[in-house]
Formats: structure tokens, sequence, C-alpha cells
């Protein structure tokens, strides 16, 4: 079993262990696994990633906790035999610290103050979420929010203490532990006692601050999306980037940007029901002068046409246009590849649309479907030339 240090000194960023093994990973030349007999890098566990850093000259790139209680160091390179001086990445093991400690204040406040517990929580590379055991409410996320914040600007004591199960029943645990024998907690004084095996701040003030950023509805309760000290300084600045470019492209004060953008929402929904109602006349005018085109094929009139320009709502508008016309249909092609294609064809037609879109799509790959007198699809590889030719084969129209 290995010594873990981070348990009793998360604060070690340096330490000397002896090697207890090191082989090579299976399919990696470059790597090693090596074992210690003590360690301060934290492995993957309790929704905390693992510590990156080095072991003597080797790069440590993944930390394993094994069951029976060995951490497995992934390193790239070699590593000796004999003492090696382990060197933790610090400012990653700090951000991580900071994170979640964060999450135990937020989740009590969310606990104390709403009774809404916690049931899952998660550390990525640029921000942290919990999920709670209930849909919240902006006004609540709020007050729990300042509260916690509270907790750390008072830069309250964080220790970490060791009790069984009987102590450990005594001191009323935010959140039951699972776990059997000894049990590490870690204590937010007079404001949170929790099971826990990560790395935590000796204070709350090394927090810096608690920010949620955003919020989701998810499996019955609510996902909230936080940051803590540099991570939220960092969000912070992305924001006032954000802003500030929207500021300058919008000539508007900052105050004023969600007027200016309702204005351009606006302005951008009547453009385009402005262009649809355009479309649509184009396309009377299109349909017109195709249908005047049209090919004779026994009693039925036919358009076979590449479009160029014209998306698949453009393409469907015009052949039901022409196949309003008694005896009429239409094969209609968007251009260049992928292409959209639509097929249409008046109720006295005996063509059948969807038929002949499916041997176009299996010739000329992508998909689409429908009915007999209205089929329609996309992503038609090859030139609107030769998807063209086969559609004038199929309908025994001849060589052009």
């Amino acid at each position: 079993m290995t010594e873990r240090i981070y348990y009793t000194e998360p604060y070690a960023a340096e330490f000397d262990a002896t090697v207890v093994t090191t082989e090579p990973v299976a399919g990696v030349a470059t790597r090693h696994a090596v074992i210690l007999d003590r360690t301060a890098f934290y492995p993957t566990s309790g929704g905390q990633p693992f510590d990156t850093g080095t072991l003597g000259s080797a790069r440590v790139v993944d930390v394993v906790d094994e069951e029976d209680g060995r951490i497995v160091h992934v390193v790239e390179g070699e590593v000796p035999s004999g003492r090696v001086r382990g060197r933790i990445d610090w400012p990653r093991r700090f951000e991580h610290m900071q994170q979640h400690t964060g999450q135990h204040v937020l989740s009590a406040a969310f606990d104390r103050l709403l009774q809404v517990r916690t049931v899952s929580f998660h550390l990525g590379t640029t921000s942290a979420t919990i999920d709670l055991a209930r849909e919240v409410t902006a006004g609540e996320i709020a007050r729990a929010e300042l509260e916690a914040n509270r907790i750390v600007w008072e830069d309250r004591l964080v220790t970490i203490r060791f009790a069984d199960a009987e102590e450990a029943a005594k001191l009323s645990l935010r959140k039951e532990s699972k776990r059997e024998g000894v049990l590490r907690l870690i204590d937010v004084d007079g404001f949170d006692v929790s099971a826990c095996g990560g790395t935590h701040v000796a204070r709350t003030g090394a927090i810096g601050i608690i920010a949620v950023a955003g919020s989701e509805k998810f499996k019955g309760g609510t996902r909230l999306e936080f940051l803590c000290g540099g991570r939220a300084l960092a969000g912070f600045h992305a924001l006032g980037d954000s802003v500030a470019a929207s500021v300058r492209l919008l000539s508007v004060l900052p105050a004023e940007l969600p007027a200016a953008i309702e204005r351009q929402q606006n302005d951008a929904r009547d453009l385009r029901r402005q262009v649809k109602d355009l479309q649509i006349r184009l396309a009377g005018h299109e349909a017109a002068a195709l249908a005047e085109a049209a090919e004779s094929a026994g009693s039925t009139r036919l358009v076979v046409a590449a479009l160029e320009g014209w998306d698949a709502n453009g393409l469907k508008t015009i052949a039901a246009a022409i196949a309003a016309r008694p005896g009429y249909a239409a094969l209609l092609i968007g251009g260049p590849a992928p292409s959209a294609i639509v097929v249409a064809r008046a109720p006295d037609v005996a063509i059948d649309c969807a038929a002949i879109l499916k041997q176009l799509t299996t010739t000329f790959g992508g998909k689409g479907g429908g009915r007999p007198e209205l089929a329609q699809g996309g992503g038609l590889q090859g030139s609107t030339e030769d998807v063209v030719r086969a559609a004038r084969a199929l309908l025994e129209l001849p060589k052009n």
C-alpha cells in the first residue's frame, strides 16, 4: 500500500520516495508505470483529477488509484530504481484545491439554507459542476452563492480530521459516507464537515471567490457550473473581453448591450421575413418559366433542372408550384454538391417520387424520403450534370 502524503500534507509540492516497482506500459513504448512507497501525487478520485509533475526527470502524465491501495504513476520516460524526487505541478494542484474546497462550501450553503443535497461533483479542466437533488430557482442560487462567499471572506479554518464510524456519526456529516473503517474528514470551521479524500486549502480565504457561472435542469434536479479563485478571475476576464468586443461591434455602452442585441434580433427577423416573401415571389416566377419550358413524356409535362443558389426550401416551393399544374411533375436539384433534391408531381401524374429519389440517392449517396407525390433529400455527391442525366434516364426523357 502506498503512503499518501497528500492526505495529511496537501501543501507538499515536493517529496522524496523509494521506487518499489517500474515496468513498461503495454502498447506505449515511451511510458512506464511506477509505484513508490509514498507519494504526494493525487490520483483521479472523488470527482477531482490527478496531479501532474515529475518523478526525477520523467514527466507524470497520469496517476491511478489501484484497488489494492497502491498508486500507479504513469510517466513519460524512465525512473531508475532507488530514491527519487517527486515534484507536483503546483499551479494545477492549487487550482484543484481551490475548486474542491469551494465545492464543499457551496454544497454546504445549499444544504444549510435550502436543504438541497448535492448528489455528485465533477472537476473539469476549465470549470466544475455540482448536481443538486432538486430544481432550484435563480433566487435560491443567488442566496446560496452569497452565503458561500460569506464563508470564503470570513477566512475560516479548514482542517483535516480522522474518525471512525462511531465518532463520525456524532459529527453530523453533511453526507453519509459509504466507506467503512477510519474516515478522512474535511472540516470547514463551524460550517461543514464532510468525508473526503481530496486536497483542500488550509483556509477558506484561499478559495478567493465562488462564482456560479450557469445552471441547467439535469435528471430531475439542477446542474450548476461554478468557478473558484483563479478560474473565476479568468472567467471574469473572458466575459469582459466578450463585452468589450460586443460594445465595439454594436457601438453602444455596456449597459446598453441587451437593448442593442434585442434591436438586432428584431431587425434580423424582419429581414428574414422580407427575404422569405421575396423568395416566394421569385419562386413563383421561376416555376412559371420552368413550366413553360417543360418537356413532354406521353401525357405528362416534366421539368428536370439544376438550380444554382436555391436551398432545399426554395427548391420545394418551386417544385410544388410546378406540380400544382395538372399533368406536371418536377425534379429539381440544387448545386453544387452535396446537393439538395426535390421531386414533386400533380395528383393526376403516375410517377412515384419517393422511388425516383431512392434510386438517385442509391447512385449518388445522400439520404431523403417522402411520399409518391412529394419526396426530398440532400447530400447527393457528383456533378449536377451527372445527377440530371441520371434523373432524365429514370424518367425516360431523351438525352440532351
